[in-house]
C-alpha cells in the first residue's frame, strides 16, 4: 500500500507476541500483555508460546493463542534459531507477519520479542525479507534529551560495518519512523562524527554526508549535518545515524549511566543523617530525573527495513518495560510505519544517482 493511498491510522492493530523470549519469559510478558490490553482498546494480541504457559490467557478478551513447541534461548547461536528450532515461539510469532500464499493478509501488523537479538534479526530477515532498496535492516530506538523529547538513534548493533549507502538508508528509515510515531513529517537528521566540520571523519562518513546532502537537496530528508555524541542528549537533531558498532557502544554506555544514577540515589539514603536529610529534600527532583532517563521507558527497538514490523524488547525487561515495547509496536503499526518506510525509500532512491553513476562521478 502506498503512503499516498492512506494516512489514516489503522482502526485495529493486532500484535504477535513471543511470550517465551527474554530472561524471564511468561512471568514478565503475560502481565505486560494484560496491562497493555487494558490501556489500548483498539489492540488485539496474538500470544505465542507453549500451551501450558499460555493456558491462563486463553480466555482473555481481544487475545488469541498460537502454540509453539520450542524456545530460542538467550545463548542459542543464530544457526540453531534459524535452522533447528523451526517451531520456536520467536519464529512462529514473526511468521504471523507474513502474507498467505493465496494473497491473504498477514495475521498480525507487528511482532514483539525479548529474545536473542542476533537470532531475532536473522529469523526476521529470513522469513520477511528486506524492503526493495534496503540492503540491511537496522535497529533503531529512542534516547531522552534535555528538550524533554526523544532522539532516535540507528543503527544500534545490527550492522558493524556500513557503507555510505547503508547510512543513507538508515537516515531515510529513521525519518519515516519519527514521522509515523511522533508525527513530525520533516524530522532533522544528524550524522554521528568526531566533529561538526565536513572535513572530519573517515572516508565512509564523508561519502555518507555527500549522499545525505544530495537527498536533502532533493527534499527527501532534512539533513542537519554532522553531530557529535553529546548532541544526542542535547536534542540537536531528531535522528542520529551511525554504524552498528558505534551505536551499540553508545546504547550500552547510556544504560550504564542510568543504572549508576539509580545506585547513587539509593546509596544516598544509607549515609549519615545529614546526607539522608539532603537526599530527602532533593528526592522529588532526583526522582523526576531518574524517571526521565529510565531506560525502561524507552524499551522497544524497531528492526527497520523488513517487510514487516518487528520490535525488540530488552532481554532483562520487567513487565513495565515490556509493556512499553508493546506500545511502541502498536504506535508504529497504527501509524502505518511500514508504508512510510517503503515510500520514503522509493522516492529517495529515484532522486539519487545509481551506484555505478556515483562511482563514475567519483572517478
Amino acid at each position: 500500500m502506498s503512503l499516498q493511498a492512506s494516512l489514516e491510522p489503522l482502526p485495529l492493530v493486532r500484535i504477535a507476541v513471543d511470550c517465551m523470549g527474554g530472561d524471564h519469559g511468561p512471568a514478565i510478558t503475560l502481565p505486560a500483555c494484560r496491562a497493555f490490553l487494558d490501556k489500548h482498546p483498539a489492540a488485539e494480541l496474538v500470544l505465542v508460546g507453549s500451551a501450558a504457559a499460555l493456558d491462563a490467557a486463553r480466555h482473555w478478551p481481544r487475545c488469541s493463542v498460537v502454540v509453539a513447541t520450542e524456545v530460542v534461548t538467550m545463548d542459542d547461536p543464530v544457526e540453531v534459531a534459524l535452522r533447528k528450532k523451526r517451531d520456536s515461539s520467536m519464529r512462529v510469532a514473526i511468521a504471523q507477519l507474513k502474507a498467505g500464499d493465496d494473497g491473504q493478509a498477514p495475521l498480525a501488523h507487528a511482532c514483539v520479542s525479548a529474545g536473542n537479538t542476533g537470532a531475532l534479526m536473522a529469523v526476521a530477515r529470513y522469513l520477511l525479507k528486506t524492503l526493495d532498496g534496503i540492503d540491511r535492516p537496522a535497529i533503531a530506538t529512542v534516547m531522552p534529551n534535555r528538550l524533554d523529547r526523544y532522539t532516535t538513534v540507528l543503527d544500534l548493533g545490527a550492522n558493524v560495518d556500513c557503507t555510505p549507502e547503508h547510512l543513507l538508508q538508515f537516515a531515510v528509515m529513521g525519518s519515516a519512523l519519527v514521522a509515523a510515531v511522533e508525527g513530525r513529517e520533516d524530522p532533522t537528521v544528524g550524522l554521528l562524527n568526531i566533529g561538526e566540520e565536513a572535513i572530519k571523519g573517515s572516508e565512509t562518513i564523508k561519502r555518507a554526508a555527500d549522499l545525505l546532502r544530495a537527498a536533502a537537496a532533493g527534499g527527501r530528508i532534512n539533513f542537519h549535518g554532522n553531530v557529535e555524541g553529546n548532541d544526542i542528549f542535547k536534542g540537536t537533531t531528531d535522528i542520529v545515524v551511525c554504524d552498528g558498532f558505534v551505536g551499540n557502544v553508545l546504547l550500552k554506555t547510556s544504560e550504564g549511566l542510568a543504572s549508576m544514577l539509580s545506585d547513587f540515589i539509593r546509596q544516598e539514603f544509607t549515609r549519615s543523617v545529614f546526607a539522608k536529610a539532603a537526599a530527602l529534600i532533593a528526592l522529588p527532583v532526583l526522582n523526576r530525573f531518574k524517571a526521565r532517563v529510565d531506560p525502561r521507558r524507552y524499551n522497544g527497538a524497531a528492526l527497520l527495513g523488513l517487510r514487516g514490523l518487528v520490535f525488540k524488547s530488552h532481554g532483562s525487561a520487567d513487565a513495565f518495560a515490556f509493556e512499553m515495547a508493546l506500545t511502541r509496536a502498536y504506535d508504529a503499526a497504527r501509524n502505518r510505519l511500514l508504508d512510510r518506510v517503503h515510500d520514503r525509500i522509493a522516492e529517495t532512491l529515484q532522486a539519487l544517482p545509481s551506484r555505478d553513476e556515483a562511482a563514475q562521478e567519483a572517478a
